[in-house]
């Protein structure tokens, strides 16, 4: 099913997160830039406009903890989720307890990339459009999509997150893809990222 299978980056990903460990900063980038663009689209779906902000405070959890974690990959990608989902869920009851303007967070790190820009852009339209579909479902399905599709986890880490049973998490994120696929021939949905489109078309 969706997200249980190992992803390609496992094998040159778990080595990584050993020498990152050991204080091998360039490791630790390595990680960060792995895994933040999809952290932080995850995190809008939770915090909106807060989310760069929280992304924040969960890197520097992670990196305070990094000591503590013991796993491979797919390990390392459920732990990351699971800080910054408490994070997210206090800066939530924070703000409900009391509403108080923003302070801008330090950016973590300063991580320039080489990438091409006319493909990147391309990418950030077609994720908006994917997001704006995920973050339109109820929000059981809505996480339940995000983690286990874009993110990859599988259903019993994903379970672990959410504080749910797989089997209510793979109901979730089922009923949520068979809701996108009903837009799949939208012209919005036509330009949704691949691995969104793929996993549509399994629940058609």
């Amino acid at each position: 099913m969706i997200g249980d299978a190992p992803t390609a980056e496992q094998p040159a990903l778990t080595p990584a997160i050993a020498t990152a460990q050991e204080g091998d900063e360039e490791a630790f980038r390595h990680l960060y830039r792995t895994l933040q663009p999809l952290l932080l689209r995850y995190l809008q779906t939770l915090v909106g406009a807060d989310a760069e902000d929280v992304a924040a405070e969960a890197w520097l959890q992670i990196s305070r903890d990094l000591h503590t974690f013991k796993g491979d990959w797919d390990a390392f990608r459920g732990w990351t989720v699971t800080v910054a989902r408490h994070r997210a869920m206090d800066h939530l009851r924070h703000i409900r307890r009391r509403p108080a303007v923003a302070v801008p967070v330090q950016s973590l790190l300063d991580l320039p990339a080489d990438h091409d820009t006319a493909a990147r852009a391309e990418e950030a339209v077609s994720t908006d459009e994917a997001l704006a579909l995920i973050g339109a479902l109820p929000r059981d399905q809505a996480e339940a999509v995000f983690l286990r599709v874009l993110i990859g986890l599988d259903a019993q880490t994903c379970g672990r997150i959410l504080g749910k049973r797989a089997g209510a998490v793979r109901t979730a994120a089922y009923r949520g893809l068979r809701q996108l696929a009903r837009r799949l021939d939208t012209p919005s949905v036509q330009r949704v990222t691949p691995t969104v489109r793929s996993a549509l078309k399994e629940v058609r």
